[in-house]
Formats: C-alpha cells, structure tokens, sequence
C-alpha cells in the first residue's frame, strides 16, 4: 500500500470530522454514535461510577466539537479523543480534591502460602469487577497502562507521580487484583 493509501486508510472518518468542523450537527451525531461506547468505557475505568462516567463522556465531546478545528489528522481521531477523556476524567477527579490514595503493601506476599491448585478465571468482566475493588489511584494506573496503552512516563505525566510510583502501583494493583480473583474462586467453590 502507498503511503497515500495508509493516511486516507488512518483517517476513514475524515469526511465526518470535517463536516464536523462546518457545524453540521448530524455529522457530530454520527461521530458521537461511532466513538461513545469505546470512549464510555475509558471514562467508566477511570471514574468506577456510571453516572459520573456519562458526565464525563458528555464533557469530553464538547470538549472535542468546541476543539475540532485543532485536530489536524496526526493522529488518528480516536487516540486524539481518547486523551481528551482521559484528560476529564483527570480533571475532574482533581476537581473534586480527591486524593488518589495509592495502594499501601498490606500484603507481604509468600510463595509458599499459595497452595491453590487453581486457576482464577481471567475474564473480561472478572478484572473488571476486581478493578472496581481498587483504591483509586492504583484503578487509574492499571487502566491507563494495562487497557488504555500508556507506558508508565506518560502515565507519571498525567497522574503528576513518578515513573517508579506508576510501575510499583501497578504491580500491586495487579497483585490485588490476582487476589481478588482467587479469593471470589475460592468464595464460589466453597458455595458449590
């Protein structure tokens, strides 16, 4: 493929997004019904509220309309709007002065209590329940890395910590998130 080909590919909305920059409101209709699921779901990780999350879905989107004319197709559109929700969703947890409270080891882990000949079940919505579970801060660092794609420099950026808080905060998030999982296998076999 040429590279003409490959940028026309990368931007398969662009006709939408520029009738977006005329003001057409079904094509922000059309562009909102094509990226609002994906972008629901950044927003629900990072607020771990429904309500909250739809607030932030709506903000980031007019955010995005009202920015439109500074997207210049560098990107694809959906990284581009993806960064805008992570950003509200940032903006508005610091809003609410709510200070992460990032994961305290309160586990000393021991290779040798672990005698579980089990697996927990690593489903979608297993770690999604999990992660619900976490303390804020060490929810925000899992997400951002492990589902949104964001290396742990970024990450420090955004979250305003270091790049050793970042890699320590997900490993133990991942930690308790392990745990968490083993613990609801254990509850459900000792149900059955």
């Amino acid at each position: 493929m040429k590279v003409e080909q490959l940028r026309e590919k990368e931007h398969i909305h662009k006709k939408i997004i520029e009738a977006c920059k005329q003001g057409d409101n079904r094509s922000r209709y059309e562009l909102y019904a094509l990226y609002s699921k994906a972008m629901f779901n950044i927003s629900y990780r990072m607020m771990n509220n429904r309500e909250e999350a739809e607030d932030m879905l709506q903000e980031a989107f007019t955010q995005a309309f009202l920015k439109l004319e500074s997207f210049r197709y560098e990107s694809n559109f959906g990284a581009w709007l993806k960064r805008i929700v992570v950003n509200t969703c940032i903006n508005a947890i610091n809003k609410k002065k709510v200070e992460l409270t990032y994961c305290e080891e309160i586990y000393d882990y021991d290779a040798t209590e672990e005698s579980n000949d089990y697996e927990p079940e690593y489903t979608v919505a297993n770690i999604t329940k999990a992660m619900e579970k976490l303390p804020e801060g060490g929810r925000m660092v899992f997400s951002l890395y492990l589902l949104e794609g964001y290396d742990h420099a970024e990450i420090s950026q955004i979250l305003g910590i270091t790049e050793s808080t970042s890699k320590s905060q997900f490993m133990r998030a991942k930690r308790r998130i392990v745990e968490t999982l083993k613990q609801t296998h254990g509850d459900a076999m000792d149900n059955s």
